[in-house]
């Protein structure tokens, strides 16, 4: 549980009750814990270690020592190379037969050791346990089965990541999606959902806040420390799970440097981060999901969770009847990275550090070519996101010469549209795409279906009303991000003149 000693156990779901300890992992667990030195085991189905076709792995990486800025380096080849190896049978961070192993659930000790002194040096969350998984989506996979039943609402992001929300739907989970604005969740429009829950009409009230906070895709935005604060005491007052699913945290910008005092530098970097919900947490209600999918390389596929001790213990016994642990080569790397014999962990925050300087400069250079090529068209605008890889670009659909307002095309229900923007941007986006060789994400791949028992009909703008939007990464070349942005402000100019 958490240091305050809540019991969250109501809030697992019944597959996560009702799953039962994997005996063969549990035999490999007493057998780890045997206090006998020469134990021989002719319990298990491994392989021996002499059978491995490797002896020894060889990473060659930047070093990120030598310069102040590594990613820059590293990508112009001018940069100084590092070399890091794992070994079978010579003294590494973690060994060649250590790694590969059958292994139990929450994986190797040795990277999930390294990985909990980053995260005590990074969030220092008050009680935390490390859970590997194969990257961001497995994680939240997971989660979302340990407290999703069927008729169970969640909460999200109003415009939500929708291979992450599409997840839980085939197990009778749907979603209540929040307000958002700039800033991204409004905690007071979160309350009110739970304040005017009706369990009669709607069935259970929701107990599980899904939230990207940092950079959040697909509308940049990122959630103050203040707005932090207020959604956790909301969690506290009506008894959610909040699952903070933040790949692009260490993705943000307009921040001060960190100094290159060695001594300094890590004490100076975590000054730039902002606090998480994790490091808020005091009841144990907090999940989070990390990666290194946005920092190092998607196809690793690993990451891991952070959670409380029993949530920690429900979902090793799901990895372990199911997917297993991740892959010996992406652990024994970032075990290797992390030690004395590769970057460390300030080396590691060395190349963060210098990995937002790379995407600031290409999100600053996506904003001054949209100034240039689209602003003066007046038919868009775009947001100035402090975090990720996207940018929101609004489109004034109300300008076009065939935009309809009307009292409502339906029925009178406070989610059906009142005007034909859905229908207005579905079509420049298949125009740009088709006429202009450029696509962006419409707002509308994003948006959580409403539905008039949890929304106030006074006042209200039906979310398909709201789908005026465009989703652009900064994540490509100058050279792509340029031509993108002129074949918009062209394709632009063309379709408000239909």
């Amino acid at each position: 549980m958490g240091d305050n000693n809540v019991d969250l156990s109501h809030h697992l779901s019944p597959e996560a009750r009702n799953r039962v300890a994997n005996p063969v992992k549990d035999i490999l667990r007493v057998i780890s814990e045997c206090p006998v030195p020469d134990l021989i085991s002719m319990a298990n189905g491994d392989p021996h270690h002499s059978l491995y076709p490797f002896r020894k792995i060889m990473y060659e990486v930047p070093s990120v020592q030598d310069t102040d800025d590594p990613v820059t380096s590293w990508r112009n080849n001018s940069g100084i190379a590092q070399i890091i190896h794992s070994y079978r049978d010579q003294e590494c961070a973690l060994s060649i037969r250590d790694a590969f192993p059958y292994s139990r659930a929450a994986g190797l000790k040795q990277c999930r050791d390294a990985l909990t002194d980053f995260i005590k040096l990074i969030f220092d969350p008050p009680d935390h346990h490390v859970t590997l998984t194969m990257g961001n989506s497995d994680g939240i996979t997971k989660v979302f089965r340990l407290f999703g039943d069927k008729g169970d609402h969640f909460l999200t992001d109003e415009f939500s990541f929708p291979s992450m929300t599409n997840c839980p739907l085939a197990y009778g989970v749907k979603w209540v999606g929040v307000n958002m604005d700039s800033g991204g969740i409004i905690p007071e429009e979160l309350e009110k959902i739970l304040i005017t829950w009706d369990e009669a009409k709607a069935g259970r009230r929701p107990h599980v806040l899904y939230i990207t906070p940092v950079g959040q895709n697909p509308t940049g935005s990122t959630l103050s420390v203040d707005r932090r604060k207020k959604i956790y005491a909301i969690a506290q007052t009506w008894d959610l799970i909040i699952i903070e699913d933040d790949p692009y945290y260490f993705l943000r910008y307009d921040i001060p440097c960190a100094q290159a005092d060695p001594d300094e530098f890590i004490k100076n970097f975590r000054t730039t981060l902002i606090p998480t919900f994790l490091s808020m947490d005091v009841e144990g209600r907090v999940l989070r999901i990390d990666t290194f999918s946005k920092v190092l390389a998607p196809g690793m596929r690993l990451g891991w969770i952070t959670s409380n001790k029993l949530f920690h213990l429900k979902l090793a016994d799901y990895i372990d009847s199911s997917t297993q642990p991740p892959h010996a080569f992406g652990q024994m790397f970032i075990t290797e990275m992390l030690s004395d014999h590769g970057w460390k962990i300030e080396g590691f925050c060395r190349w963060l550090r210098s990995l937002c300087l790379d995407y600031q400069s290409r999100r600053d250079f996506l904003l001054d070519v949209f100034r240039r090529e689209v602003e003066p068209t007046g038919y868009a605008s775009v947001n100035c996101p402090e975090a990720g890889m996207f940018v929101w670009i609004e489109v004034f659909v109300e300008k076009h010469p065939r935009f309809v307002r009307e009292r409502c095309f339906g029925d009178g229900s406070s989610v059906v549209p009142r005007t034909n923007t859905e229908r207005l941007l579905k079509e420049l986006f298949e125009r740009l795409m088709n006429a202009h060789g450029v696509v962006f994400m419409p707002s509308s791949t994003f948006a959580i279906p409403e539905n008039p028992l949890w929304v106030e009909s006074e006042g209200h703008v039906p979310l398909s009303d709201r789908c005026r939007f465009l989703r652009a990464t900064f994540g490509g070349t100058e050279d792509i991000i340029e031509k993108g942005m002129i074949r918009l402000g062209k394709g632009l100019r063309e379709f408000f003149q239909d």
